[in-house]
């Protein structure tokens, strides 16, 4: 009963952060809005409360602010489990999607799709993202195998290919997009939120909700594999079949934010360790936990990048690598934590 107890209060303690965090994010901005504007806005617009309210204002927090927040939260989200999978699977804690290239592979592929038309068609932006995810994930595991079997190869395989797709993706660029789509694209590229609608939620939403119940369908056998892909087999752990499945919801996961809001590391870094500094290592709370700080983490980042520079919205991957890059040195520079 007590267990059952503090887990309703842990949920209902997360649920208020998280829904205070996208309050928070709807509010404040270049133009400060009421708390309870925004309050009577979310009212208005899914209740018919009929509140009188500015229609610029209202049109600010429903259309530009609120529908930002929530993509943002979703991408920290989403970003932050594709670290803990990750990190458990590989027992690297260097390991995250921006570092092993799959952001980049997501990238490459995205644009190919959206510039030179690939899969005739056929394919979507996000499908076309997922697909490069997979390959950059594959050539960098297929570089790593080749290189030897220490916790530094894959790591330093998942240099190589981010470098690799992201010449790629420059030169996809460079050869067969005019001026404007450059600029756009290379503003995508460093994490972009500005052009984030009601339309993009329907995609993010989904994509972090099922990669949360993969992954905590799979929490236990994650604990498993804290001790090696042998220890896990020899605990009836089907080794094979969880690491498709969870490698594959990382990959979506990354894909469909890289295809909404671009390319942001050092998330899927910080943030799992972050959580376990928390709640310890145990994936049936790392995993929550992990999610719900990545999300306030990027819905905070995304209001600093609004209000950081007077007039001018900072691209929200400076913001996330202003924070992650000192927190990769001190990773880093850990007795071990590449050996």
């Amino acid at each position: 009963m007590v267990g059952s107890l503090s887990r309703t209060g842990a949920t209902v303690l997360a649920l208020v952060l998280l829904f205070s965090a996208l309050w928070l994010g709807a509010a404040i901005g270049e133009t400060a809005i009421p708390m309870d504007v925004v309050a009577r806005t979310i009212a208005n617009r899914l209740w018919q409360a009929g509140y009188p309210l500015d229609p610029i204002n209202e049109g600010i927090v429903w259309n530009y602010r609120l529908s930002r927040a929530v993509v943002a939260a979703c991408c920290g989200s989403a970003l932050a489990l594709s670290g803990v999978v990750l990190q458990s699977l590989l027992r690297n804690p260097l390991a995250d999607p921006y570092i092993l290239g799959i952001s980049a592979g997501a990238s490459t592929g995205a644009v190919a799709v959206a510039i030179l038309g690939f899969g005739a068609g056929l394919l979507t932006l996000p499908l076309g993202a997922f697909l490069g995810a997979l390959l950059a994930f594959g050539l960098v595991s297929l570089l790593a195998m080749r290189a030897g079997r220490g916790h530094g190869a894959i790591i330093l395989a998942g240099v190589a290919g981010s470098q690799l797709f992201n010449a790629l993706t420059s030169f996809i660029v460079t050869k067969a997009a005019n001026a404007e789509q450059s600029r756009a694209i290379m503003f995508w590229l460093l994490g972009n939120l500005s052009g984030v609608r009601w339309p993009d939620v329907w995609l993010a939403l989904p994509a972090a909700v099922v990669g949360l119940l993969a992954c905590l369908w799979h929490a236990r056998a994650l604990d498993a594999f804290t001790f090696g892909s042998e220890s896990a087999a020899s605990l009836g752990i089907p080794v094979r079949r969880v690491c498709v499945v969870l490698i594959g919801a990382s990959a979506m996961m990354t894909a469909a934010m890289v295809s909404i809001v671009g390319s942001i590391g050092f998330v899927g870094l910080v943030i799992p360790h972050a959580a376990r500094m928390l709640v310890g290592v145990r994936h049936g709370l790392l995993l929550p936990a992990s999610a719900l700080t990545g999300a306030i983490f990027m819905v905070a980042a995304d209001v600093v990048s609004r209000v950081i520079i007077p007039g001018q919205v900072l691209p929200i991957g400076v913001v996330t690598a202003l924070v992650g890059a000192p927190a990769f040195a001190i990773i880093l520079g850990q007795r071990g934590a590449v050996r």
